[in-house]
């Protein structure tokens, strides 16, 4: 019976309390009562703690975007991660489209040379996946948990503080208006003293005054104490910036490491694709000259003209006897070349293949042989040998 008295006697003064805040808000917001401002540092701490919480956030929330594109991904590791499990390993991006390259050229066949290329691109980007997923797991480690442990750690704290800071204050003001309004009343009783009535009427808001004056020193020592503490911990936030500066400073290395690593690796796969002719990867707005004849042999071709489609085209100025003489030639393929269609031959650079003019070729072109494979090739990727 005494502990339900208590929990009834407790459960009517925070309904109390509660509803002498509600009417300190609600009057306040009316302009009817008066509100204790804060003073002007706690202010300042106050801006700026709402400040780093909102830009910790987005940087958070758009960094997260930044290193996992798919939001159902993100979706699904935000589970994992409230359920305190692992997520499972799934293949990314870049190493998605390098498997996906490895294995066209693999069907193509590696002999190939567009096969031969896929796969080099395949494994260069397979080794950039890699290099972003170790780009994932350190910037959730050394950037993202930092910035998320402020605002579902110490930011929550100081929320907490910052809300019953508010709370004491409305206590403040109750008292206060309380105060005024008792010596108030005690006033107009003053004034009326010619009955016994209003004699009991002064002491009556005489002991108000005072009981009221009481209650206003509890609640300013109350808020007084609960306005530094709230301040101690915002005074915190020029470490939280400084920290989060190291971290920023670990999450830049990371990124600087990672497209290094991405630079190199193109790097090793345009010297790996340097057998392809430079005049086939240019601009096609842009010009290039004829590779350079070796002293041994004969170019087809003395002279260069570059055609409107940026591809050098020579002049074959030996191209006129072999038609004549109607034999073959052997011709050295100076680059890599992939058929268009069937009618022309696939060509690996260096290799060694016979050559002969067929009556109304173009004059571009020449019938290439290779053991019992035939068909056309371009004659700039050919040099005839002596």
């Amino acid at each position: 019976m005494n502990i339900m008295d208590f929990n009834v006697k407790k459960l009517a003064a925070d309904a109390g309390t509660f509803l002498s805040r509600a009417v300190q808000f609600t009057e306040e917001k009316l302009g009817q009562a008066e509100k204790t401002e804060l003073d002007a540092h706690l202010e300042n701490l106050l801006s700026k703690a709402e400040c780093t919480k909102i830009w910790t956030e987005k940087i958070m929330k758009q960094t997260e975007v930044l290193l996992q594109p798919n939001p159902n991904a993100r979706i699904e590791e935000f589970v994992y991660e409230k359920l305190d499990r692992k997520a499972p390993s799934r293949v990314n991006n870049p190493e998605l489209l390098g498997q996906y390259m490895i294995d066209a050229g693999t069907e193509f066949g590696p002999g190939t040379a567009y096969g031969n290329a896929l796969i080099k691109c395949g494994e260069t980007q397979k080794r950039i996946g890699t290099a972003n997923r170790e780009l994932i797991q350190t910037s959730a480690l050394n950037f993202l948990t930092p910035l998320r442990n402020f605002i579902e750690g110490d930011y929550k704290t100081i929320a907490k503080e910052r809300k019953l800071l508010q709370n004491k204050r409305l206590d403040l003001d109750a008292a206060k208006t309380r105060l005024k309004k008792a010596k108030a009343a005690e006033a107009r009783a003053s004034q009326l003293n010619s009955a016994r009535l209003e004699g009991d009427n002064i002491m009556i808001w005489a002991e108000e005054v005072t009981k009221s004056e009481q209650e206003l020193r509890i609640t300013q020592s109350e808020f007084d104490r609960q306005a530094e503490i709230t301040r101690l911990l915002l005074e915190g936030i020029s470490s939280t910036h400084a920290h989060h500066l190291r971290c920023l400073n670990d999450f830049v290395e990371a990124q600087m490491t990672y497209y290094a690593q991405c630079y190199q690796y193109m790097l090793d796969l345009q010297k790996q694709l340097g057998s392809f002719p430079s005049n086939y990867h240019c601009n096609n707005n842009q010009t290039s000259a004829a590779p350079a004849p070796s002293a041994s042999s004969n170019v087809i071709g003395s002279s260069a003209l570059t055609s409107t489609s940026g591809l050098v085209m020579t002049s074959p100025s030996n191209l006129t006897d072999l038609k004549e003489c109607g034999g073959s030639r052997k011709a050295r393929v100076l680059y890599d070349y992939d058929a268009a269609n069937s009618s022309e031959l696939s060509l690996l650079a260096d290799e060694v293949i016979t050559v002969f003019s067929v009556v109304g070729m173009d004059s571009d072109w020449l019938m290439g042989e290779r053991g019992n494979q035939k068909g056309r090739v371009p004659i700039t990727y050919l040099e005839l040998l002596n």
